[in-house]
């Protein structure tokens, strides 16, 4: 079996691109810092801060970006066809569809 930490991060950011997941994983990580039970103790003096530091970290990122998300949405869709007026010669709009894969 494999394990690294880029792999333990691509999974951590898989589940949370599931919304059903992503609130679980956010008290999981809550309830680890709190808990006096750690992977590493905390009196030993720089490993022990390592993991807290860590998912502290992690945290940090995916309540930003859950905020940020949610901003976005109460913001609403923007307009970009009202956006350049300047050289503007036709009225009708192209629309391009682009199908998105996900490359691992």
């Amino acid at each position: 079996m494999n394990f690294s930490i880029q792999s333990l991060y691509t999974w951590y950011r898989n589940v949370l691109r599931n919304p059903k997941y992503r609130w679980w994983v956010i008290i999981g990580t809550i309830v680890y810092l709190i808990s006096p039970i750690d992977i590493s103790p905390d009196f030993i003096p720089i490993i022990g801060q390592v993991d807290d530091v860590l998912l502290l970290t992690l945290f940090v990122t995916e309540v930003s970006g859950l905020v940020i998300d949610g901003w976005k949405a109460k913001k609403g869709p923007r307009d970009y066809n009202n956006t350049n007026t300047v050289n503007q010669t036709s009225t009708t709009s192209e629309t391009v569809d682009v199908d998105v894969v996900d490359i691992k």
